[in-house]
């Protein structure tokens, strides 16, 4: 499996999203933290964290007795570059030209 595979994979489930948005919002959460926001056991939980780990959309970090867990946002920059910044651009640039066109700004 592809590192996009794994990523497109792990970003496919909601749950897996909403905990993405929780170490957005405030990074460097612990299991139990991160457990209390989701209606769903802490395995179901461990489940979800490895699947965004493996995918390295998320990295963990001991302090002390803890496993902390920290965003990284490389790996949807990476798809975006990839997947959707070039399929973007001749469109926006196309309605841009149509803007200043219809403006008479040529």
């Amino acid at each position: 499996m592809s590192d996009d595979d794994r990523v497109f994979k792990a970003l496919a489930d909601p749950t897996r999203r909403f905990l993405l948005d929780l170490l957005f919002a405030r990074d460097g959460r612990t299991l139990t933290e991160l457990e209390s926001e989701l209606e769903m056991t802490r395995y179901g939980a461990m489940k979800h964290l490895k699947v965004l780990e493996e995918a390295g959309l998320v990295v963990t970090r001991r302090s002390g007795r803890e496993k902390l867990h920290f965003l990284n946002p490389v790996p949807i920059r990476l798809i975006h570059d990839r997947w959707i910044d070039k399929y973007t651009e001749r469109r926006v640039t196309a309605l841009a030209e149509l803007k200043n066109e219809l403006e008479g700004n040529t």
